[in-house]
């Protein structure tokens, strides 16, 4: 009897690993079966295309964002690059696009009717930037008193102008140094490090991804750290391809796209 018992026992546990391993043969397959069809599901966007808007800083990081995109799902991706008021204008004028990605949360209040919705991607943080040899021993804002030339941000249609505009402000600075004529305005942040590197100037407030190459390099300083903006991304209400924009939205939080902003300097928001 004994035996019995250990025999039926023994055909029990058997079946019980067969059945174990068949429901994992299943899962397994299951989650096969879902990856195959997320790949296909990416794949299927041959054919379409999404508008989008970006400021010009963004440039570099964005267009390889954009670039894995379209290589990853066969999506085109039409990339306007713009100061923040010539993309507001445009979509308040045309009521065109699916997403602008701004330099600042800020940059929607113009354009907010015309937004759906929006996600924060990554930290935009602006610097003091100056020629790699810092002719003028800039150290810090308030020795930008003695400047013969500082390069900012037009105030009036960049995030990063404002920027610059508010931060002398505080300091003191922004009135005399315009009386003075030192405050020379750019349409765009890639701009000032352009002329930085060139030695046309003695500094700039930048974003800290536009700082690249050994000609231009970042003061030292806490000044600007309470002006930290977040790069947001806003999908339009003019937005009409429904699966591009909600692949796009989930791509946006993805890690290789965490990975190129990364690359350049940007910290995840």
């Amino acid at each position: 009897m004994e035996c019995a018992k250990k025999r039926v026992w023994g055909s029990l546990g058997i079946a019980l690993v067969a059945v174990m391993v068949a429901f994992a043969g299943i899962l397994l397959t299951g989650c096969g079966s879902s990856t195959t069809e997320s790949q296909s599901q990416a794949a299927n966007l041959e054919g379409h295309q999404l508008d989008i808007y970006c400021g010009a800083g963004m440039t570099d990081p964005f267009q390889e964002i954009a670039d894995l995109f379209t290589e990853e799902t066969g999506c085109v991706m039409n990339v306007t690059y713009a100061n923040a008021a010539q993309i507001q204008t445009q979509i308040n004028t045309t009521g065109e696009g699916d997403f602008f990605i701004a330099g600042s949360k800020e940059e929607l209040k113009p354009i907010e009717a015309a937004v759906s919705s929006s996600e924060d991607l990554v930290k935009h943080i602006p610097v003091l930037a100056v020629p790699a040899s810092n002719p003028a021993n800039i150290t810090g804002i308030a020795s930008l008193a003695g400047a013969q030339r500082v390069l900012v941000g037009d105030p009036d249609a960049t995030p990063i102008g404002k920027i610059a505009k508010k931060a002398l402000s505080d300091a003191g600075l922004w009135d005399a140094l315009m009386t003075e004529g030192a405050i020379t305005t750019t349409t765009t942040a890639p701009q000032i490090t352009t002329a930085l590197a060139n030695g046309e100037g003695d500094a700039g407030i930048v974003w800290k991804e536009n700082v690249k190459g050994n000609n231009v390099t970042i003061v030292d300083t806490t000044d600007l750290d309470g002006l930290v903006k977040v790069i947001p991304a806003a999908q339009l209400t003019s937005a009409q391809d429904v699966a591009a924009v909600n692949a796009f939205k989930e791509f946006l939080q993805s890690d290789a796209v965490w990975d190129i902003w990364a690359s350049y300097g940007y910290e995840r928001a």
